[in-house]
């Protein structure tokens, strides 16, 4: 599913990122966890290639069996639009749209067709338990509501992996509760694979892996 190998990553003189190596299977809920500075971010934003490795270390950079590292701008634009879902820890949702407008905009940027798109986002939303929230806009919506709305725009382009930045960092304990369940209940009946970077030790602990980062290296 997702193959790095000699990763690294450099921010003026700083190395960020030590010549990291990952392996992650399809259907795998990894948590990534370790103290702020370790480079938990910088590769998450490697992974779903909002930013780019070195280029003059030898690397090597896998997701679905497409290597990435050959990918121009548009087509590393066209690749993550159609293989990552991101869930980030504020939910990041337009105020000006209703929440089934928020989880169309992916599916409409890969110019999917409307009718089609709106009768998907309505399923995912009824299997998330916001059916009866649909014509709602963010601030209409609870802090755990409008991260599911979040979650389901992440869903909405089926993609091959979900990557989450501490998603339930904002959220009461009971709601990150019912997101970490969420999480999982996606994997078991979707096959759905998880890279999340978390400082939550029960989410951590649920996950398939827990892979700890220290000094831009997993240990």
């Amino acid at each position: 599913m997702i193959i790095g190998k000699n990763i690294h990553k450099y921010f003026g003189d700083v190395e960020v990122l030590k010549g990291l190596d990952l392996h992650i299977k399809k259907g795998e809920v990894v948590a990534v966890v370790g103290p702020s500075g370790a480079g938990k971010t910088t590769l998450l934003q490697i992974l779903g290639t909002l930013d780019k490795p070195l280029k003059e270390e030898n690397y090597e950079l896998e997701l679905n069996n497409i290597s990435l590292k050959n990918l121009n701008d548009k087509e590393l634009s066209e690749f993550r639009n159609k293989h990552i879902g991101f869930i980030f820890q504020f939910h990041q949702l337009l105020p000006e749209f209703t929440a089934l407008e928020n989880v169309c905009i992916p599916a409409f940027i890969a110019k999917k067709p409307k009718q089609e798109t709106e009768e998907k986002a309505k399923k995912i939303l009824t299997f998330l338990g916001l059916s009866h929230r649909t014509e709602h806009k963010p601030n209409e919506l609870s802090g755990g509501e409008q991260q599911r709305v979040a979650v389901a725009r992440a869903l909405i382009n089926d993609p091959s992996v979900i990557l989450a930045d501490e998603p339930s960092g904002n959220l009461d304990s009971e709601s990150a509760k019912n997101l970490h369940k969420l999480f999982f209940k996606l994997r078991d009946e979707f096959g759905q694979t998880f890279v999340i970077i978390t400082h939550n030790e029960e989410l951590a602990n649920m996950a398939d892996r827990k892979l700890t980062m220290k000094d831009g290296k997993i240990i």
